[in-house]
C-alpha cells in the first residue's frame, strides 16, 4: 500500500468548521454537497464493498471547489470556493482515500486576514475607501489582483507533473500526487502573456495545447467569447467562439450580474475554428446557430474514399443557446431547492464543419436528449480516442425534477442510446472512464465518480465501462463537497 497516503483517521485530530448556514443544511441532510469541506484534510484506508478489479492500480484525482466560507460569511457561487483536491489511490483491490486544501495564495490570505483578497468568480475584496478601490481596480488589469484559485481542472503533464488549473493563468499549481501537497506555480515557458487562458489544456505525452482570449484586442468583436475547454482532431484545434463573451463593464462591479464577468451578444453570432496543428492557419471558419457551451466531448476528422479530410464533427455538452444555467450555480440556489424542475435542458450538440469553404455549418442533436433526462455536462471519453471517431462517451445526466445534473449516463453515439445510473437525491460527480491495460474494446475499463448522497454521506462508485453496472463502492468517512474534474496519474 502506497505508505504516504496510508495514515488512518487523521479525522479525529481535526475539528470541524461549518459556518452557522451550512450548520443547517448539512442536519437537513439533502443538500450536504453543497457544504464547505468539514476540514482541511484527512487520510485514509477505506472498507471496499464489492470487488475492485486488481488491474486498476495507480490514482484518480479530483479536483474542485470545496470551500465555500470565511468565518460566518458564506460564498455566492458554486465557482467561488477554494480548491479541495481528493486522491484515490487503488492498489491490489484495496483503495486509500484523501483530500486536502491547494494552499494557492489566494486560499492562505484569505485563511489569514478571514477576508477576500483576490478577486474569486463572483467575489470581489471589500474595500476601505476610494483609494483603495482605485488601487485594486489597477490591480485587476495588471492580472494581480485576480485569484489563484486553482479549483477546476487537474492534469498530469508528459514529464509526469501535475498541474491544478483555473481560467486564470497564475492559477496554474503544480501538486505532489502522492503527498497532496502544493509544490508551487507551474511556470509557463512561452512569452505569450495573457491574464486568462481555457481551463481545459488539451495535454498529451507531446502536447500541451491551450487557447489564450486577446482582452486588448478581440478582432473587432465585442470582447473574445469564453472558451472554457475546446477540442482538437489529429490535425487541427477547434476554436469555438460563442457569443457568451467577456464584458470589462462587469468585471468593474462590485455586486455580480447574472452573468457574472460574460455578456450575451446574439448579434455577434456563433462561429466554429479549425487551425491546422502544423501550420497554425486556420483552414475553415464557418458561422453556426447561437451555442452555450462549456465543455466539449470529443471531436474527430471526416474523410472521403479517397482520405482526404473534408470536415470535421465536434462534440459538446450544449445548452441551447440558454445562460441561465449559470446563475443557477448560486449556493443559495443549490441549497434550497423546492423540488421543481429548474435544470436548463442540455443536450450532446454535434458541429459539422465544413472543409469546402462553405460559410456555414451546423449544429444538431447526436442523439434524443430525452435518452439522457435532457440533462448534459461533465463528459469524458477513452483517453486512446482524443481526437479519434469514437462511440461512447461518460457523463452527467438527469432524473427530473431536479435543479442540477444527477445521474451518470452512459452515451452510446453509433445507436443513439444512453444507459443511466440514478440514486434518488444523490449527486454524482464527473464520471471519469479509466481503460483496462490492453483493452481492444473502446468501452472495456471502468468508470469512477465520486458520490454525494442524500443523507449527507459520500462514497466512491465504481461501474464496469462496458455493461456500466456497479462493481464496487467504497464509502468515504464523510460527505465531500461537489468536485468538478479529475485525472488520472498513472506510477510512471
Amino acid at each position: 500500500m502506497k505508505t504516504d497516503l496510508t495514515i488512518t483517521n487523521v479525522a479525529s485530530k481535526l475539528p470541524a468548521v461549518v459556518p452557522p448556514l451550512e450548520r443547517e443544511v448539512a442536519r437537513g441532510g439533502k443538500l450536504a454537497v453543497w457544504t464547505s469541506v468539514r476540514q482541511e484534510r484527512w487520510e485514509g484506508e477505506l472498507d471496499v464493498e464489492g470487488e475492485i478489479p486488481l488491474w486498476l492500480s495507480d490514482t484518480y484525482l479530483r479536483n474542485g471547489p470545496g470551500l465555500w466560507h470565511l468565518g460566518d460569511y458564506s460564498f455566492r457561487h458554486l465557482f467561488d470556493g477554494y480548491a479541495t483536491l481528493v486522491c484515490l489511490y487503488f492498489e491490489n483491490g484495496q483503495l486509500v482515500m484523501g483530500h486536502r486544501q491547494i494552499e494557492s495564495e489566494a486560499y492562505k490570505a484569505a485563511k489569514k486576514s478571514n477576508k477576500f483578497c483576490y478577486r474569486e468568480f463572483s467575489e470581489v475584496p471589500k474595500h476601505d475607501n476610494f483609494l483603495s478601490y482605485m488601487g485594486e481596480l489597477a490591480n485587476m488589469f495588471s492580472g494581480a489582483s485576480l485569484t489563484d484559485n486553482a479549483n477546476t481542472g487537474v492534469v498530469r503533464l508528459g514529464d509526469g507533473r501535475v498541474v491544478c488549473l483555473t481560467e486564470t493563468i497564475k492559477g496554474s499549481i503544480v501538486v505532489d500526487p502522492n503527498t497532496l501537497d502544493t509544490v508551487g506555480k507551474f511556470e509557463y515557458s512561452d512569452s505569450l502573456g495573457g491574464l486568462i487562458h481555457s481551463a481545459h489544456p488539451i495535454v498529451t505525452e507531446s502536447e500541451f495545447l491551450t487557447l489564450l482570449p486577446d482582452l486588448v484586442n478581440p478582432g473587432g468583436e465585442p470582447s473574445p467569447g469564453r472558451v472554457h475547454s475546446f477540442p482538437v482532431t489529429e490535425h487541427y484545434v477547434i476554436v469555438p467562439e460563442m457569443p457568451l463573451r467577456y464584458c470589462a463593464q462587469n468585471l468593474l462591479k462590485a455586486e455580480p450580474t447574472p452573468l457574472y464577468k460574460f455578456q450575451w451578444h446574439p448579434e455577434s453570432k456563433g462561429f466554429m475554428h479549425a487551425m491546422c496543428k502544423a501550420s497554425g492557419y486556420i483552414v475553415a471558419s464557418v458561422e453556426v446557430p447561437l451555442f452555450v457551451t462549456f465543455h466539449f466531448i470529443n471531436a474527430y476528422e471526416e474523410k472521403d474514399e479517397d482520405g482526404r479530410v473534408i470536415g470535421v464533427i465536434a462534440d459538446c455538452c450544449e445548452h441551447y443557446a440558454d445562460t441561465t444555467f449559470l446563475d443557477n450555480l448560486r449556493l443559495n440556489n443549490l441549497r434550497t431547492y423546492t423540488g421543481n424542475d429548474v435544470l436548463p435542458d442540455a443536450r450532446v450538440g454535434r458541429f459539422k464543419i465544413p472543409f469546402d469553404g462553405s460559410p456555414k455549418g451546423e449544429l444538431v442533436s447526436a442523439l434524443n436528449p430525452d435518452e439522457h433526462g435532457r440533462g448534459m455536462d461533465m463528459c469524458s471519453v477513452n483517453p486512446a480516442f482524443l481526437g479519434k471517431k469514437y462511440r461512447y462517451a461518460y457523463a452527467c445526466g438527469a432524473e427530473r425534477p431536479c435543479n442540477f445534473p444527477n445521474t451518470l449516463t452512459k452515451i452510446d453515439l453509433v445507436e443513439g442510446k444512453a444507459k443511466n445510473w440514478y440514486n434518488e437525491g444523490a449527486v454524482p460527480s464527473e464520471p471519469f472512464f479509466v481503460a483496462r491495460p490492453c483493452a481492444t474494446e473502446e468501452d472495456d475499463g471502468v468508470v469512477i465518480s465520486m458520490i454525494s448522497d442524500k443523507n449527507g454521506e459520500g462514497y466512491a462508485l465504481i461501474s464496469d465501462g462496458t455493461t456500466f453496472e456497479e462493481i464496487a463502492r467504497v464509502k468515504f468517512p464523510y460527505g465531500l463537497p461537489y468536485g468538478l474534474h479529475g485525472a488520472w496519474v498513472p506510477k510512471n
